[in-house]
């Protein structure tokens, strides 16, 4: 795991929290906020995921595709 994924599933985490506690007292303010964070949380896990996939294939980015013979 990178730090993107970790800090990902941490936000992921904290906004579903914030959410579930917006929801449960009835402030919508923090509903929405954590409904963003959970948002925010997810696309950087996301990239995390898919640096990961680019270093496991050993690519360093678009430009380098590993090209196999047929």
């Amino acid at each position: 795991m990178n730090d993107d994924q970790i800090k990902g599933r941490i936000e992921e985490a904290k906004g579903k929290v914030k959410k579930a506690a917006g929801k449960a007292v009835g402030n919508r303010k923090l509903e929405r906020e954590g409904k963003l964070q959970d948002a925010h949380g997810r696309a950087q896990a996301k990239f995390g995921d898919l640096r990961d996939s680019f270093k496991e294939a050993d690519l360093d980015g678009p430009g380098d595709v590993k090209r196999t013979s047929t």
